[in-house]
């Protein structure tokens, strides 16, 4: 029944068919049962799921296919199977990382049950199935003169039972309240809306169009907690048909979104594999004339020889190094993020968080504390020529008794406890209390029982401490933290003896209670302002202690100071009491007349402290901030004024919304609001999934941050969701990145570091792209000119189009070096044959003809040595090309990046390990080489730095130059001239210049020092 709340408990009553004195009979359970229900990713596929990636099948699909060549070639050994089997062993290294890391992602589901209550006291057949805890573990039935008393599971509930809950239950269902039995119900339900108090529940029906669940007065909803009351209601929804069923199937319903770096990707991939595969084609039909070759031993094996080497082609044009590479990159990441309290859970996250550009960040425990504190007190000091009042400030924003008490100067008190009115408010608030507030050892943390505001008065009264006592309240700290937690409040509760207590009612909108200490009597009181002091006659003066009568001038100033709490937003109460007869045992709501009034508490779910430090550094990062809240507008408008969300601003209309006034704008009106939106208020958890829906439809890369299980469905639909240490374990689950520490400002230091991955991914992206063109020019080339095979078989947007061109003419060159060594070695080395150029391309006829030079000499390993040799070492110093996308190594050093350096070296130690090892040399089918090859290598691998630094300065004065020059000036201070900018240009010429011509400027020009280390492009 989803619209119980607007209907009268009549309608809904009968809707159900359920008489609320006998519940339902067996047959309507069982009727219900059917019509309503009751309430209550494989392993193989997560794997599957690391090779969804288009780069990575086109290279199963590449080994699959030299595979099945090989065996059709009928080729044995490790050799012939070498290619297929290193593809395949990094993709299944990549995959096993990969798994290992989301094995536990999916868990938030199975968390949600954790909030399920198991039993239930239930109305059937005219009798009550009531909870029993005690017998629960032996299944026993009670019989009693008021029925039957058994337990009855929560998932056998089904609509239209009778159900009666009171306070410590945890609600079993979605229920409607029919009846209450006290004065007040009140309900904590901030896991589904992240109100910062509890709310009070009644009988009467709801108006409200568009309701949402802080409307919903009359509803309990399942998973939540009654804090106060007792009452009966009827289920309404069980299961997916709840508040708590609706997140469950919002997050069942979303897919994991593609990140910013892998979009990219597949858009490049895509573009890739077409050209591959016209390259792959075109290689095969221009060798059609030499299929025939007699080397090749028919027509047929000739097909294949070529075909095989198109399939290198494409292998060679692939990075299949590149998805190791970038889980490694990310790998090394989650350390780096991890020393920054923020826990990664999805390795994707850690790049996506380099590209967030919103952040939607709950208030409730995420901005703030989620803990109730008193942060100012109003008392009367005087009242001898008119009313003199007092305000007191006080320190601590969590549940720790741990703060201090500061006058209207801002000056401590070192004894608060003497104060006549602190004095006494110290004692209402421990005395006129029903909670608790305990230390848990296992958590670090104090934590409350029952309301926050209550709690709150609580820690109120460990602050001011105790009077009588000079040390007070340093000698607090000497407690261990379990005594420490309620030291002050049990003195007060040791001195004073409860006798009576008047519960809150909702037209009082107070409570008392009558304490007897010693002879004397007294009930103390605590309420709304308004019917405090309505009720006041009296007021206590803090400047001595006496009490003097309560004149008109008096009561208007306290209702002025009373009114300007509000305007901050505080919740505010205020605290009176009355002295009685000795002996009295009862009052009435008779007794709270004629009171004295002791003071105003104001208090609020602080923000976090270091919130508002984080919020700048985000602007200045062009990150903007969106707090999303269930609290009501006011309330959340004043957090945000208080953490810079709304600094030097008076007027907030465009920027703070709450959900119903969203949904009434028109789509239009919508999207505009989108882009300037900075508070959204009042909102239940599908609000949250719908404003991160928008938001990714505008192109924006969403973080959300959350704690409760109202979060968990927006937390799994943003593309990266960000949940607290100290949340529950369903946002937990939802979440990509847990945040240790609780502290929003960590969010601004991960996310510079997942700019720095990101970036470092992008150049090592860049770098393997025009390394491998060079790999495809090499055999491209050499097939089309018809020599032998040059290498053994064995094999924003990420890249723009200048950036493409640039690495296109680098990666030609790297193709042109490596068959220039191969030729190089055949025509021109001293240890070669030195063969004319026609006979190397007549190579295949060698057979037929007679030569000075034996035909094995094609077979020699030599060249294809030289070949790879180049290859790799014009690699290196393309590595160092890619420190920069727009600076060269004359400006960034390789000593900046001494890592980059070090795997150059490794790399280089790998390669003389195989050429010089004579097992490996074997395997990989190469063979020593000599000084004076080493030195072809050298001559033919470095001159592809001069031609970056060629296509540098190209793109700086032709291509791109205002880009290029901003992006120069974006990394020198402020003061640094355009004189100063023309220099380091001029000197880049110069050393161009004098390094290709052979010229000696023996000047230099000093740009280091203009060009500050920490502002250098790294």
């Amino acid at each position: 029944m989803e619209d119980a709340y607007a209907r009268s408990v009549s309608e809904v009553l009968d809707f159900f068919g359920v008489d609320p004195a006998k519940g339902l009979s067996d047959s309507q359970v069982d009727h219900h049962s059917r019509m309503f229900g009751r309430n209550g990713t494989p392993f193989w596929k997560l794997v599957l799921k690391q090779f969804d990636d288009l780069l990575v099948k086109i290279l199963i699909v590449a080994a699959i296919v030299s595979f099945v060549l090989a065996l059709a070639n009928g080729e044995t050994g490790l050799t012939a199977f070498l290619e297929p089997f290193v593809i395949l062993l990094i993709l299944a290294a990549n995959a096993a990382v990969g798994v290992i890391t989301e094995t536990n992602a999916e868990k938030a589901l199975e968390e949600l049950r954790a909030y399920q209550a198991n039993i239930a006291t239930v109305l059937r057949n005219g009798f009550e199935y009531m909870q029993v805890f005690v017998l629960m573990a032996f299944n026993i039935n009670m019989y009693t003169m008021a029925g039957c008393f058994s337990i009855l599971p929560a998932s056998e509930l089904v609509p239209g039972d009778i159900v009666e809950v009171t306070v410590g239950c945890k609600i079993p269902a979605d229920l409607r309240i029919i009846e209450m039995s006290s004065n007040e119900f009140r309900v904590d339900q901030a896991i589904l809306t992240g109100e910062s108090c509890s709310v009070e529940k009644d009988v009467e029906c709801t108006s409200t169009t568009n309701a949402v669940y802080q409307d919903k007065k009359n509803i309990l909803f399942s998973g939540t907690d009654v804090v106060a009351g007792r009452g009966r209601a009827v289920v309404i929804g069980v299961g997916s048909n709840t508040a708590m069923g609706s997140i469950h199937d919002s997050m069942l319903q979303t897919d994991d979104e593609a990140t910013p770096l892998k979009k990219k990707l597949d858009e490049f991939g895509s573009f890739l594999a077409k050209v591959i595969a016209g390259i792959c084609v075109l290689v095969w039909v221009v060798n059609i004339g030499h299929f025939s070759d007699p080397s090749h031993g028919g027509f047929f094996k000739g097909a294949i020889h070529y075909f095989k080497i198109a399939v290198a082609l494409a292998v060679a044009a692939i990075p299949e190094g590149l998805p190791a590479v970038v889980t490694t990159c990310l790998a090394l990441g989650t350390k780096k993020m991890a020393r920054l309290n923020a826990i990664v859970r999805s390795l994707p996250s850690v790049e996506t968080l380099g590209c967030t550009t919103v952040i939607c960040s709950d208030k409730t425990g995420t901005l703030t504390t989620n803990m109730m504190s008193v942060s100012k007190i109003c008392v009367v000091q005087s009242a001898d020529y008119g009313p003199m009042i007092s305000e007191f400030n006080v320190s601590g924003t969590t549940y720790a008794p741990e703060g201090t008490v500061f006058d209207s100067n801002s000056q401590q008190l070192d004894c608060p406890a003497q104060s006549p009115c602190l004095h006494y408010l110290a004692m209402c608030s421990s005395l006129c209390n029903d909670s608790v507030l305990q230390y848990n050892p296992d958590k670090d943390s104090y934590e409350k029982i029952g309301e926050s505001t209550e709690v709150a008065l609580r820690v109120l009264a460990e602050k001011v401490g105790l009077p009588g006592f000079d040390s007070m309240p340093s000698a607090l700290n000497m407690l261990s933290k379990h005594e420490r937690a309620s030291y002050c409040n049990h003195y007060w509760e040791n001195q004073f003896k409860k006798v009576y207590v008047l519960e809150f009612t909702r037209d009082r909108k107070m409570m008392s209670v009558l304490c007897s200490h010693k002879q004397m009597d007294v009930m103390f009181s605590k309420g709304a302002p308004e019917s405090i002091i309505a009720r006041c006659t009296k007021l206590l003066c803090n400047s001595d202690g006496s009490v003097v009568p309560l004149t008109a001038a008096s009561r208007a100033e306290l209702e002025s100071r009373f009114a300007s709490f509000g305007d901050e937003t505080l919740r505010c109460l205020a605290l009176a009491f009355k002295t009685v007869p000795h002996g009295q045992q009862t009052i009435s709501y008779d007794n709270e007349n004629d009171l004295t009034f002791i003071g105003l508490v104001g208090m609020l779910d602080p923000p976090r402290k270091e919130v508002r430090d984080a919020m700048l550094a985000c602007m200045t990062a062009g990150i903007r901030v969106i707090v999303v809240t269930g609290d009501n507008k006011s309330t959340a408008e004043s957090i945000c004024k208080k953490i810079g969300a709304f600094d030097n601003l008076v007027d907030f209309s465009g920027l703070s919304y709450t959900a119903s006034e969203f949904e009434r704008l028109p789509a239009m009106q919508q999207t505009t609001a989108l882009q300037r939106m900075t508070l959204f208020s009042r909102v239940e958890p599908s609000h949250k999934r719908m404003l991160v829906e928008a938001l990714q439809n505008q192109n924006e890369v969403v973080a959300m941050t959350g704690d409760g299980v109202n979060d968990a469905p927006a937390l799994k639909k943003a593309d990266i969701g960000i949940a607290m240490g100290s949340g529950t374990a369903v946002a937990k689950s939802a979440s990509d990145m847990v945040l240790a520490d609780d502290n929003f400002a960590s969010i601004v230091a991960a996310v510079a570091e997942g700019r720095a991955i990101y970036n470092n991914t992008k150049q090592f992206i860049r770098y393997m792209i025009s390394s491998n063109i060079g790999e495809v020019v090499c055999i491209f080339v050499a097939a089309v000119l018809g020599i032998p095979d040059t290498l053994a078989p064995v094999g924003e947007a990420v890249v723009t189009g200048w950036l493409f061109f640039r690495y296109l003419v680098i990666g030609v060159y790297v193709g042109l070096a490596t068959v220039a060594g191969f030729i190089w070695w055949f025509i021109y080395s001293d240890g070669g044959p030195k063969l004319t150029y026609s006979e190397l391309m007549n190579f295949e006829t060698c057979a037929l003809r007679e030569t000075s030079y034996p035909c094995s000499i094609f077979e020699d390993r030599h060249p294809s040595t030289v070949a790879m040799t180049v290859l790799v070492v014009v690699e290196m110093f393309n590595a160092l090309n890619n420190l920069s996308e727009n600076q060269s190594l004359l400006v960034i050093t390789p000593r900046s990046n001494l890592w980059l350096v070090g795997s150059i070296i490794l790399t280089m130690v790998l390669h003389m390990l195989i050429l010089y090892v004579h097992p490996l040399a074997v395997l990989f089918s190469v063979t020593p080489l000599s000084w004076g090859e080493w030195t072809a290598v050298l001559y033919l691998s470095f001159p592809v730095s001069f031609l970056t630094l060629e296509l540098l300065l190209h793109s700086l004065f032709t291509v791109e130059p205002c880009l290029a020059i901003d992006q120069l000036s974006s990394r020198m201070d402020t003061n640094l001239s355009r004189n100063s900018m023309k220099v380091i240009i001029i000197d880049e010429v110069l050393k161009f210049l004098s390094r290709n011509t052979g010229l000696r400027f023996r000047f230099r020009l000093r740009k280091m020092d203009l060009l500050p280390k920490d502002r250098r492009d790294r």
